[in-house]
C-alpha cells in the first residue's frame, strides 16, 4: 500500500535542506516537533507553494504552476495531475481535520490525516489506510502551532512527537494561495462523493487548473477570493472507469458548481447571505467551474460548466486602466 506519509516526508526533507532558496523558516520545537513556517513570518515562495501543494496531495501528484491559459484572466495558473485521484485528493488533501488546542485552531490537510483517520467515513469509503511512523500535517493558519499543537496531533497519529512535521501557510500568503487552487480536482472528487454519492475508486486518473488569487486582503477576504478561483475558474477532467448502471452524463451535467442554487455571485456574498454560516451554502458549490468526464468503459466524454471570467474579476477587484 502507498504511503502518503512517507511519500511527503521526503519531498519536507527537500524543503528544509532549501529552506532558504524557498524563502521557508524551519523550527524545531522543544518537544522535537519540526514546523516549516511557509507564509506566517516568511514571504514564501512560488517553489514552496508548489511542493506545499504536493505534500498536501500525498506526493501523489505532479503540481505545476504557469501563465494563463486564457487571454481574458490574467493571473497565474496551478496545475494538478494524479493517477491516484481517491487517495492523493480525499485520503490526503482534504481539509478534513479541525485542529483547535486551546487557542490555536487551524484547518488540518495531508498525509496526517490518514493516520489519524480524520474523519474515519472518508477511509472506509475509498478504502485506504498508512501506518507510516511520521506524521505530515498542512495547517491553514496565521499563526505558528506550538508544542501543545505538536502533542496533540503525535497522539492522534500514533506516532512520536519528534516525528511530527506541521507545515503553515496562511490564507493571506502565495503559499496559502497556491495551495487553495490547488484543491481544484479535490473539489470535484469531494463534491462526487459527499454530495452525489458516487464511487470515486471509479475514478482512475484526473487533472485540473485554476487561477491563483492576488493577494488582495485579510485571511478572511481571501478566504473568498481564494475560493472563487476554483468555483469560477476552475477547469478538471476526469477518466471514470464505469459500471454497467452508472449515468456518467448525469454525474457530469451534476459536477460544475454551476449546478449549485447558490451559484452566481462571489462567494463572500453568498457567505453574507448564508449569515457567514458554511451548512447553510449548498453543499454542490463547492465544485470546479467547469468538468470533463471520460467514461473509459463506454468510450465517451462529457464536458459541463463554464469558466465565470467577469465573477473573478469582481472578486479580486480588478482594476483595467
Amino acid at each position: 500500500m502507498l504511503s502518503v506519509n512517507e511519500k511527503a516526508y521526503n519531498i519536507v526533507k527537500e524543503m528544509i535542506a532549501n529552506k532558504e532558496e524557498l524563502n521557508i523558516d524551519v523550527i524545531k520545537l522543544e518537544n522535537g516537533a519540526t514546523v516549516l513556517d511557509c507564509g506566517v513570518n516568511v514571504p514564501g515562495s512560488w517553489e514552496a507553494g508548489k511542493l506545499f501543494t504536493k505534500i498536501c496531495l500525498g506526493g501523489l501528484a505532479e503540481v505545476s504552476i504557469s501563465p494563463s491559459p486564457y487571454e481574458s484572466i490574467v493571473l497565474p495558473y496551478v496545475k494538478v495531475k494524479t493517477s491516484h485521484p481517491a487517495i492523493s485528493t480525499l485520503g490526503s488533501q482534504k481539509a478534513g481535520w479541525v485542529v483547535k488546542v486551546g487557542k490555536y485552531f487551524a484547518m488540518g490537510s495531508g498525509p496526517a490525516r490518514a493516520l489519524a483517520k480524520k474523519p474515519k467515513k472518508t477511509y472506509e469509503e475509498i478504502g485506504y489506510e498508512d501506518n507510516y511512523n511520521k506524521a505530515v500535517l498542512c495547517l491553514e493558519a496565521s499563526k505558528l502551532p506550538n508544542e501543545e499543537v505538536a502533542e496533540y496531533v503525535a497522539k492522534e497519529c500514533g506516532v512520536e512527537v519528534e516525528d511530527v512535521y506541521l507545515l503553515v501557510a496562511p490564507t493571506a500568503s502565495l503559499v496559502g494561495a497556491i495551495q487553495i487552487s490547488g484543491r481544484v480536482v479535490e473539489n470535484g472528487t469531494y463534491k462526487m462523493l459527499e454530495v452525489l454519492e458516487f464511487d470515486v475508486k471509479k475514478v482512475v486518473y484526473a487533472s485540473g487548473l485554476a487561477p491563483i488569487a492576488p493577494i488582495v486582503g485579510d485571511d478572511f477576504t481571501m478566504m473568498g477570493v481564494t475560493n472563487d478561483m476554483v468555483l469560477y475558474g476552475g477547469v478538471t477532467q476526469y477518466y471514470i472507469k464505469s459500471d454497467e448502471n452508472d449515468d456518467i452524463e448525469s454525474l457530469a451535467k451534476s459536477l460544475p458548481s454551476v449546478a449549485s442554487k447558490d451559484y452566481g455571485k462571489p462567494f463572500l456574498e453568498v457567505f453574507k447571505a448564508a449569515d457567514y454560516d458554511f451548512y447553510k451554502i449548498d453543499k454542490s458549490m463547492f465544485a470546479p467551474a467547469v468538468v470533463v468526464v471520460n467514461d473509459i468503459t463506454k468510450g465517451k466524454i462529457y464536458k459541463s460548466g463554464k469558466v465565470n471570467v467577469d465573477i473573478i474579476k469582481k472578486s479580486i477587484g480588478l482594476i483595467e486602466l
